[in-house]
């Protein structure tokens, strides 16, 4: 059995006025992750780490994004690929797309960067199709490959959302065509937990943990007032048995009443 833990939309806030809320929100889930008694197959980051993309949001992530999993990460819209690269990753700065996988004898796990510069909408750049299309070739066709990526490819009937998820995904879908060990595709930016498919394969989103996503049908105080800050973060954990079968478990995380 293998278990994966999915976090994301942290939206790191350094400013005055978040008042620590994000860190304090990131790091409740992090300690939850860390003192597990079980040792996961890897933690993913799927994507808006920092919300403005300063350096200071990127080492305060840095400090806060540790585990004694394994831990990858991808950008989403709030995050600028340079600044990642040299204040979260510790690389030299580059605005190519950030692009990570992890392999296993038992699984192969792709993060793919669906930011677009200065865009809030996601896409595919052709440099990462290329890069996934490589990795699927490299991999034994009986070895299940899970796909995440910050930008749901598919509407997710929440229109605030659906406005800016990822387009252009025909040619993922074809991609995923010739691959039948592609065994789900893992998603954020939507801050809610939710369940679809795309491509025929399961597409799982992970909920939000710096705050919860109103439903359509649901109470608004207002027009733009999009989220629960109230609830608390929570966390996927992607379960993969020996079959290549996934369960998906959505798990909240306290966060001390004083810390909110």
């Amino acid at each position: 059995m293998s278990v994966i833990a999915q976090v994301s939309d942290v939206h790191i806030d350094t400013g005055a006025d978040d008042g620590g809320r994000s860190v304090a929100r990131t790091r409740a889930v992090m300690d939850y992750l860390n003192d597990l008694p079980y040792d996961l197959d890897a933690v993913i980051v799927t994507g808006d780490i920092a919300d403005h993309a300063t350096p200071s949001e990127y080492e305060a992530a840095r400090g806060l994004l540790t585990s004694r999993h394994p831990l990858l990460t991808c950008p989403g819209n709030h995050d600028e690929r340079a600044a990642f690269r040299e204040h979260l990753l510790g690389e030299a700065p580059s605005t190519a797309p950030v692009n990570h996988s992890r392999t296993t004898d038992r699984f192969v796990l792709a993060l793919c960067d669906t930011s677009v510069p200065g865009e809030d909408h996601g896409r595919l750049a052709d440099e990462t199709l290329a890069w996934l299309s490589a990795l699927l070739a490299d991999t034994p066709p009986t070895r299940p490959v899970l796909i995440a990526f910050h930008h749901p490819p598919v509407p997710l009937h929440t229109p605030y959302v659906d406005g800016i998820r990822q387009f252009d995904e025909d040619r993922l879908a074809d991609l995923t065509a010739r691959h039948p060990n592609i065994t789900a595709f893992l998603a954020g930016h939507a801050h809610t937990p939710a369940a679809t498919t795309f491509a025929g394969r399961p597409l799982l989103v992970a909920p939000g943990v710096v705050s919860t996503l109103r439903l359509p049908w649901e109470p608004q105080s207002s027009p733009s007032h999009h989220v629960h800050n109230d609830l608390p973060p929570a966390v996927a954990f992607h379960v993969m048995d020996t079959s290549g079968r996934l369960t998906t478990h959505f798990r909240p995380v306290p966060v001390p009443a004083t810390e909110r």
